[in-house]
């Protein structure tokens, strides 16, 4: 999961005012705060005695606010409601300019784009006829029609940003959700798919072995009931993590290095395989990345050629120089009394490609002429501390 960039205060504050999360709570908070914000304002100018207004038009300036400021509760809901009877209520009540320009900023953020603008053109000409009427026989105010203009599309500006930061915010948490689904999925397939197709082959062995010895079956049962309970306890731990509440939790699924490999071989000899380890392990010891990685190289190797290809000789090489490229290759060759089967969803190699250029390494895999498979996977040679 990729870092997340350190946001100004300013921004965290408006992201905190409007994007989910905070409950309901929050928001009636938040609807509070603009309520009151509108009201006082509207009381502020109501009582203004520079309005030039009869006391009709003060009534019907006071009357139309109520309104308009009380649309406020229900923007989120209906933001291009509330944004048009605002803005339409304002152009005949200075006191209702403020509830308006709360509700432009509003439709900016859960409005679509075109329905925000259009309501933004109708604010600008509001404020121009609510020039118009509160004047009284002076000239009409330019100064007052271009600051408050300029003021509804700071609103409309700012609404926009939080809009776009919103979304940018969604995106970056539904793709770090499926980052995650995708390594808990690799991590499921990698810790459960060896421990299978062992408990596969030593089950076939005793099926189709009819005329086994007792000491014989009681040994493959054994080995059964082994990878059975490993297979378990890898899958808690895995299950682990998919129940875990803080994102700061430390439970991870199970984590193999390079000194497990030896392990790994030998529990795929006693499978039946023939498998050989043509160079010795690397040294200096490989980073814990470098080290897990290549174990599951091998791992996926081996799980595939005693699923695809049973009976068939494997070669397991490891070489590089410190600083340099290491390069894992692992070749299965034909057996000539049962031909290779290379079936299968190839889900494994996909998230052996993803395990790998995380690691900034690579992976290739071919068939051979005479039938066999041949798999290489390159990584970056880091050492232990680094």
């Amino acid at each position: 999961m990729g870092a997340v960039a350190v946001q100004p205060w300013w921004e965290r504050t408006l992201l905190a005012l409007e994007l989910g999360g905070g409950g309901r709570r929050r928001d009636r908070l938040v609807d509070l705060a603009l309520f009151l914000y509108a009201a006082f304002a509207a009381g502020s100018i109501a009582t203004n005695r520079q309005l030039h207004a009869g006391d009709t038009m003060q009534m019907v300036n006071v009357a139309l606010a109520v309104p308009a400021c009380l649309a406020i509760w229900v923007r989120r809901r209906h933001p291009v409601g509330v944004g048009w009877l605002a803005v339409g209520l304002s152009a005949f009540s200075s006191s209702a300019v403020h509830a308006g320009m709360v509700a432009v900023f509003s439709a900016a953020i859960h409005a679509r784009p075109r329905r925000a603008v259009e309501i933004v053109a109708g604010a600008i000409v509001a404020t121009a006829v609510d020039c118009a009427i509160y004047t009284g026989e002076k000239a009409f105010n330019d100064g007052f029609f271009t600051a408050w203009s300029a003021i509804t599309v700071a609103a409309f500006c700012l609404g926009s940003f939080v809009r776009v930061r919103r979304e940018l915010r969604h995106r970056e948490i539904h793709e770090a959700q499926l980052a995650e689904r995708t390594r808990i999925a690799r991590e499921m397939h990698d810790v459960l798919a060896h421990r299978i197709s062992l408990l596969s082959v030593h089950a076939g062995a005793l099926e189709f072995n009819r005329g086994a010895s007792p000491e014989e079956v009681a040994r493959g049962l054994g080995v059964i009931r082994s990878n059975a309970r490993a297979a378990q306890e890898e899958l808690r731990d895995v299950i682990g993590v998919l129940r875990s509440e803080s994102p700061d939790d430390p439970v991870q699924p199970p984590q193999p290095t390079l000194a497990d490999l030896g392990r790994l071989i030998e529990e795929s000899r006693a499978a039946g395989m023939d498998v050989t380890l043509v160079s010795p392990l690397p040294r200096p010891p490989l980073s814990t990345l470098a080290g897990r990685t290549v174990y599951r190289v091998v791992q996926e190797a081996l799980t595939n050629a005693r699923k695809h290809a049973p009976g068939q000789p494997v070669s397991v090489s490891i070489a590089g120089e410190p600083g340099g490229t290491l390069e894992v290759e692992v070749v299965n060759r034909p057996s000539a009394d049962r031909p290779p089967d290379h079936a299968g969803s190839g889900a494994g190699l996909i998230g052996l490609a993803e395990r790998l250029a995380l690691a900034g390494g690579t992976l290739e895999h071919a068939r051979l002429a005479d039938g066999g498979f041949r798999l290489v996977a390159r990584l970056p040679w880091t050492a232990s501390g680094y």
